[in-house]
């Protein structure tokens, strides 16, 4: 008998007992890294189940999907190698005293955002809001006409549709006048539209990368929830775009008529630009090696002519960054004192936050949460539905707006205080996700956050108890069992 006929006759002979070793192996391997690297005991719990009682299969599933924390550190270690260092001095800008411009109880989520986020909150901005892609992108198209020396753009979305092809002639016009252009476009939000734009772009020799498309190459898959989700534009670097808009003429009444979504974005002007082009920099060179620096890209900073808005840029991601939004928020709901007025298009808040908003409510605080009627993503609304019940029995208010889907992503406190941008109140955007987001303290942008969703929740319907238990129990089933998978929606 040969070698091989040997092995074989061996192996079906002993086959079970290799199983039982190899599996038993794997299993303790897995149990005893989810137990020592798990930092919420739920998740823990939840994975050591699955390895103990799916043998070999559990344990497999354990090492695709289950060990983020490895991913994580290997992206903040090439992240940190392009980190941004300090492009000129904003001390002049820096608000060493919130109060005058917001109300006493800001004062230690001041300190909390300056322990969070790696920039200083800084005076001198102005801020115009900007309601929907009627508002938002023509102002962004005049600025790119405008510009002079540089233009940045980071999009999660940019469609190749008529408003997103107006853009990149808008842009490709920039460059071949001189202008130096960066495009960095988030790898999975380019496949939302075919042809994609970055072949326009491309063609014309504009610099163009796709954010997260050959990092760790082989590693792919384990990398595909890490998104770039970030909205900016920076012209010149003194006029800045940010909030929750991608690029999509599905937005605009002139393209969707009466069923255009709506969305919010801010134009800005001062030294939070600066802070804006600091983050698209860490980006770009993260992505493509290349350093941005000079008075091309940081210009000497200097107050907006119309305003002195206090503002600070606050990045999050699955990097070092991570948690910083969902800090801020805690902190936020821990100071409120009369009023917190929140929107999300997708509002899937984790347990510390719900309880967050719970003990806000019972405080006495007025806490209105308005969602969509209307919403995108089916799966995540189903699972909206599912956990609204957690806040509304705490006190809290949850309203539904009526008309188009709203993408908009907007929290204001008492008056005085906003937090606006890309990130969502769901698992992907406070943890996966690579966001960023704007602090506000400025009584006139709180007021107008205040009128949008307090117009939302009057024209709205409102979400209670007794509408939750009104729906049919296989509705509400599905929506339990699709909640469950909320991490992954």
């Amino acid at each position: 008998m040969t070698y091989m006929a040997r092995a074989h006759a061996l192996l079906l002979e002993y086959w079970p007992h290799l199983f039982f070793v190899v599996s038993l192996v794997a299993t303790v391997i897995a149990a005893v890294h989810a137990a020592m690297t798990k930092h919420d005991v739920r998740a823990a719990i939840g994975w050591v189940g699955v390895v103990v009682f799916s043998p070999l299969f559990g344990a497999l599933l354990y090492f695709v999907a289950g060990i983020n924390r490895i991913r994580r550190e290997r992206v903040s270690q090439q992240r940190d190698e392009s980190a941004p260092h300090s492009n000129g001095s904003a001390a002049e800008f820096e608000v060493v005293d919130v109060v005058p411009y917001t109300a006493p109880q800001f004062a230690s989520l001041k300190i909390l955002g300056d322990r969070i986020s790696r920039f200083p909150l800084v005076r001198g901005n102005a801020i115009e809001p900007l309601a929907g892609g009627d508002d938002a992108y023509p102002a962004m198209v005049q600025a790119i006409r405008n510009a002079r020396r540089s233009i940045a753009l980071q999009s999660y979305i940019f469609d190749s549709d008529p408003v997103g092809r107006e853009m990149a002639r808008a842009l490709i016009d920039a460059h071949q006048r001189g202008v130096e252009v960066r495009i960095l476009i988030d790898s999975i939000g380019s496949k939302y539209s075919r042809p994609p734009i970055v072949r326009m772009l491309n063609r014309a020799g504009v610099a163009t990368a796709l954010f997260m498309a050959n990092v760790l190459v082989g590693w792919r898959l384990a990398y595909a929830n890490l998104r770039s989700h970030r909205k900016l534009l920076i012209v010149d670097g003194h006029v800045g775009f940010t909030g929750g808009m991608n690029i999509r003429a599905g937005f605009t009444t002139s393209f969707a008529g009466a069923d255009a979504a709506h969305d919010t974005h801010f134009r800005m002007e001062g030294p939070i630009v600066s802070q804006f082009m600091s983050s698209f920099q860490h980006d770009w060179e993260f992505t493509t090696q290349e350093h941005l620096g000079g008075e091309t890209w940081f210009p000497p900073p200097r107050p907006a002519a119309q305003g002195d808005v206090p503002a600070r840029c606050v990045p999050s991601g699955p990097d070092r960054s991570i948690g910083s939004t969902h800090d801020v928020l805690l902190g936020a709901l821990a100071v409120a004192q009369r009023h917190v007025r929140i929107q999300s298009p997708y509002f899937l808040p984790d347990q510390p936050l719900i309880g967050a908003l719970a003990t806000a409510a019972r405080r006495g605080i007025t806490v209105d949460i308005v969602i969509p009627g209307t919403n995108n993503l089916r799966l995540v609304n189903h699972a909206m539905h599912a956990q609204l019940d957690q806040v509304i029995r705490t006190g809290c208010r949850v309203w539904r707006s009526t008309g188009p889907f709203d993408h908009s992503k907007l929290m204001t406190v008492d008056g005085a205080w906003s937090y606006v941008g890309s990130s969502n109140l769901d698992p992907r955007s406070l943890r996966l996700n690579f966001e960023l987001d704007v602090e506000i303290c400025d009584h006139r942008t709180a007021r107008w956050i205040e009128r949008r969703i307090d117009r939302l929740a009057r024209d709205g319907r409102a979400e209670t108890l007794e509408t939750l238990r009104a729906r049919p129990f296989a509705a509400r089933l599905r929506n339990k069992l699709i909640w469950l998978a909320t991490p992954y929606l």
